[in-house]
């Protein structure tokens, strides 16, 4: 049975491997003007300084959230749970607001000149975490988490909604980051994000018995000796880490990490450490498919991403539940 299930596992992962790569050529091959298959000699500058950068940053953002996703799910015991659950979306969003108001409002002073737009949403973001880090007082309950990470969430929304009726110059900015784009990311973006993605991944596949012992239930966890408190703290800073960074360079992703993690469960059940390596494959060939779409499919108008992965992430969830509720009540047919 354990070779069966490793079998599987590697099975899906080169095969998620391969369709990568495919994602990865096809994407230095769209453009403005949609489809262009003969342009590899002609547009090397434009393919290797634009294009490839894009599709490579859409693949990172994606593999992130798909992370942080499984880290979430595993964590909160919840498959509903998702990278945002903690507020830091709504955090990202009043620090791009900010950083939009500050912008336009005031001289760039040096510490903004280096910190810029994406710096805040990461701040922001972080703050979010941090904030229902403290209503919660600590990692101990759950749901106090959760309900903090909510309240954090709605609060910190109603402020950058606040800021976008006091500065209506900065809405347009800020209505951009949050329908998602890959547009802007660029090859030191890239960077960033593949160190992030390569250090959250080793340290969360290192903690990855955690997320086995809880769930068989968080005695059971420590009745194995395994540090629960310690490692919770750990793989919540490495959630916010991998959220923050690919919110930041991307915007506002709906549905990507909350639907990897769900499609590699649908071919592998097993240990958390391989789950979350498919979930970086499968998040990362989810977002660079969906920037494919967002570019080619109504070409030359180009489609927010995160728009794009909302309507076939909630079409795949709607269609999820779907399932589980017919096959639930054929059990309960089949009792009767």
């Amino acid at each position: 049975m354990n070779a069966r299930k490793v079998s599987s596992a590697f099975q899906l992962a080169w095969q998620l491997a391969l369709l990568l790569l495919l994602l990865v050529a096809v994407g230095c091959m769209v453009g403005s003007d949609g489809w262009a298959w003969a342009q590899w000699r002609t547009d090397t500058d434009l393919i290797l300084d634009i294009r490839l950068p894009r599709t490579l940053g859409a693949c990172l953002a994606g593999a992130l959230l798909g992370l942080a996703g499984a880290l979430a799910q595993g964590l909160f015991r919840n498959p509903l749970a998702d990278p945002y659950l903690l507020g830091s979306a709504s955090g990202a969003s009043l620090g791009v607001a900010i950083g939009m108001v500050l912008l336009s409002q005031l001289d760039m002073s040096l510490w903004f000149v280096r910190v810029g737009i994406t710096g805040m949403a990461f701040m922001g973001a972080w703050l979010a975490v941090a904030l229902s880090l403290v209503l919660s007082w600590g990692v101990q309950h759950t749901l106090r988490l959760l309900l903090a990470g909510v309240v954090v969430g709605v609060v910190l929304g109603a402020i950058a909604s606040l800021l976008l009726v006091m500065f209506p110059q900065i809405q347009g900015s800020v209505q951009s980051f949050m329908l998602g784009s890959t547009a802007y990311v660029s090859w030191p973006a890239c960077g960033l994000m593949l160190a992030v993605l390569a250090l959250s991944w080793a340290a969360s596949v290192a903690a990855s018995p955690l997320l086995d012992g809880l769930a068989l239930g968080e005695s059971t966890a420590l009745s194995l000796g395994l540090p629960v408190k310690s490692l919770r703290w750990v793989l919540l800073g490495l959630l916010a880490l991998c959220t923050a960074a690919a919110v930041a360079q991307t915007g506002l992703i709906a549905f990507v990490g909350l639907a990897a993690p769900h499609l590699v469960r649908a071919r592998y059940k097993g240990i958390h450490g391989k789950t979350l390596s498919l979930s970086c494959l499968m998040g990362a060939v989810l977002l660079g498919g969906a920037d494919l779409l967002a570019r080619g499919l109504m070409a030359p108008l180009e489609l927010p991403v995160g728009v794009l992965t909302a309507i076939l992430g909630g079409g795949y969830m709607l269609y999820l539940m779907r399932g589980m509720s017919s096959g639930s009540s054929a059990g309960r047919g089949g009792r009767l």
